[in-house]
């Protein structure tokens, strides 16, 4: 949704389409810039993505909000266009919303998954912390998250991870490397 028109945008509404905007995945293939605030405006459900591996090499969604905060905001010559709670949003519900998934996931709510992370917010960079969703959007927290819990089931305690064993992890990342260039 880089390359797009107010025809386009149009056609998006009219068939009720989601967008997943991946910022930085746009910014490194020169692809062009989401007009994230025409979609909102226009009632669009504007979702957060990272793309892949290839155009992103972090996958920090993390720093994906604060890409499309700050893009949007440049995009439309408007600092007030997607705030931090916009933001936050396209991250959380909008992206269960298209997805299809909003009644099961995307907000804490009785009766959905409780799929959730905890951020540490003490260190000097946060400080002094007036806006909590705005330090989570602009201050690139993804390094920052010590806990997560999928659908109730915890499987990250103090950034360790519970689950899976983050040493074979990078073993087979390795591996895998080595396969794909060899």
């Amino acid at each position: 949704m880089t390359q797009i028109t107010r025809d386009d945008i149009q056609l998006v509404q009219d068939h009720n389409c989601h967008v997943v905007h991946c910022p930085e995945s746009n910014l490194k293939l020169a692809s062009g810039f989401c007009p994230v605030g025409q979609l909102l405006d226009a009632g669009i459900n504007v979702a957060i993505g990272t793309d892949g591996a290839a155009s992103n090499n972090d996958l920090d969604l993390f720093g994906e909000l604060k890409t499309a905060a700050m893009l949007a905001k440049a995009v439309s010559g408007d600092p007030t266009t997607l705030d931090a709670h916009a933001a936050l949003r396209m991250a959380t519900i909008n992206g269960a919303r298209a997805l299809g998934w909003d009644h099961e996931i995307g907000s804490l709510e009785a009766g959905k998954s409780a799929d959730i992370i905890a951020v540490k917010m003490d260190s000097i960079p946060q400080q002094p912390l007036y806006n909590p969703e705005s330090q989570l959007v602009y201050t690139n927290m993804g390094h920052r998250v010590s806990h997560s819990w999928v659908a109730g089931k915890p499987l990250l305690q103090d950034s360790e991870l519970l689950t899976l064993n983050q040493q074979s992890l990078i073993q087979s990342a390795g591996d895998w490397r080595n396969k794909i260039s060899s």
